[in-house]
């Protein structure tokens, strides 16, 4: 190896002495889920749009359609419905991209990015007007935050937003991921998104949001917003037209389901648990801090209470994230394909717009599979190997199918939710150190 900050495997296990592994098998959790079948998707998110409030909007007024950049499943068919429903009223809309600084903070990028999630001006069937410039439209009272909107949503005669309700990966509240959030932040582009980042050092996002939501609303003509909850599977379970007016209420109340149906780990309490890939395309913070319950790279925002993870072993990045590791900072050790794959300017950028650039801090550097799972096992305590209570996923949202060592699948066998799908068998490494099955969210 010519890379000094790649640790051959030889000095880990010289390290950490001798090694046993454990045993692993296969476990699924059993989920009820009832998603919305894809060819209504369209026709449902229309209907969504009938109880929005367009009161004060003249006949053939113009609708500004807020998308944000999140990898939410069927967005291209819930923009277009949502336009087909706004159009059917005798409006006439557009779409404009919302999310903040995302796409590289320029209007092209916002623009290919909407394009990457299937919504483009031929799959939604309006214009696409995309800008960073934006309009202050107000400030906070007591600390005389500014307020930005974009300026194409400024001067429309109602804003629409469409995003998807459930728990944000840096803080949490009342009110999190969602219509709230796109209003604030992703409506605020570049500098809404830097200012709100910024403040919530101090201020916290769980209290910023509300309160410059309840602005914008009171400021600009905001019919509502098209809420979207998806289940374990990432299949679209809910659409609601949210009048503006129930916004902040209406949230709350949609996030808690959202908690209820998102994927989590079938076990709070871990010695070890390795994950495949990380990406923007799988979680805002490369994997989803409510799933591994670590927060720690946030300033002045708590650790969710479970669950407790005593070591992460991180395999590799997703193609679409395109070299940004955001969140490999909160492994401990990662494989030598993580630091090739890093593009350092486009994760250190996002760190910085988002004030989490502990997040992109460079775990130890470990040459192979078995070199991690060594140092994670050798870190645990006073725990022999083959009692380690070990998981391997995929990533944090593929989690219905998981490895699990011989612990974990002794207790999966008292539990109705879940289901041993294979017996526990020795790890199989390849001659390079590396493991020989397919990721666990693999058939």
């Amino acid at each position: 190896m010519n890379d000094s900050l790649v640790v051959p495997e030889d000095t880990v296990a010289t390290a950490v002495g001798e090694t046993t592994f454990p045993r692993m098998g296969v476990i699924e959790q059993i989920w009820e889920t009832d998603p919305i079948p894809i060819e209504e998707i369209e026709g449902r998110a229309a209907a969504a749009v009938d109880d929005l409030d367009f009161s004060d909007v003249p006949d053939g007024g113009e609708v500004a359609i807020g998308a944000g950049s999140r990898g939410i499943a069927n967005l291209g068919s819930i923009v277009s419905g949502v336009v087909a429903g706004v159009r059917d009223r005798g409006y006439e809309p557009f779409v404009f991209p919302a999310m903040g600084s995302h796409g590289g903070a320029t209007a092209e990028g916002q623009r290919e990015k909407l394009d990457t999630l299937g919504v483009s001006e031929e799959t939604v069937g309006c214009e696409i007007r995309a800008t960073m410039d934006v309009e202050t439209v107000g400030e906070t009272p007591e600390r005389g935050v500014p307020v930005y909107a974009d300026a194409n949503a400024v001067a429309a005669d109602a804003i629409v937003m469409v995003n998807r309700i459930k728990p944000h990966t840096d803080f949490g509240g009342e009110v999190e991921s969602g219509l709230s959030k796109m209003l604030v932040i992703g409506m605020g582009k570049q500098r809404g998104a830097k200012m709100a980042h910024d403040w919530a050092v101090d201020w916290s996002l769980r209290n910023m949001l509300p309160e410059i939501a309840s602005q914008l609303l009171e400021a600009l003509p905001v019919a509502g917003g098209v809420a979207i909850v998806e289940d374990e599977h990432d299949d679209t379970t809910l659409l609601e037209g949210v009048p503006a007016s129930d916004f902040l209420e209406r949230e709350r109340e949609l996030l808690e389901t959202a908690e209820r149906r998102m994927p989590k780990l079938p076990f709070d309490d871990l010695d070890v648990l390795v994950v495949d890939r990380i990406g923007k395309d799988i979680s805002g913070q490369g994997m989803d801090t409510n799933v591994t319950g670590r927060r720690h790279f946030t300033i002045n925002e708590p650790e969710p209470e479970s669950p407790d993870v005593k070591r992460i072993y991180l395999r590799g990045l997703t193609e679409k994230t395109k070299g940004n590791a955001m969140g490999m900072g909160q492994a401990d050790f990662v494989h030598r394909d993580v630091k090739a794959g890093l593009d350092w300017p486009k994760a250190l950028i996002n760190a910085i717009t988002a004030s989490t650039v502990r997040g992109v801090r460079l775990p130890p550097v470990v040459e192979n599979d078995r070199a991690g799972l060594r140092g994670a096992l050798g870190t645990i305590g006073p725990v022999a190997g083959d009692e380690a209570r070990v998981l391997r996923v995929t990533d944090t949202m593929r989690l219905q199918r998981c490895y699990a060592s011989e612990p974990l699948i002794e207790a999966a066998r008292d539990r109705d939710d879940l289901r041993v799908i294979a017996e526990p068998a020795a790890l199989a490494f390849d001659d390079g150190g590396e493991f020989v099955a397919p990721t666990p969210g693999e058939d």
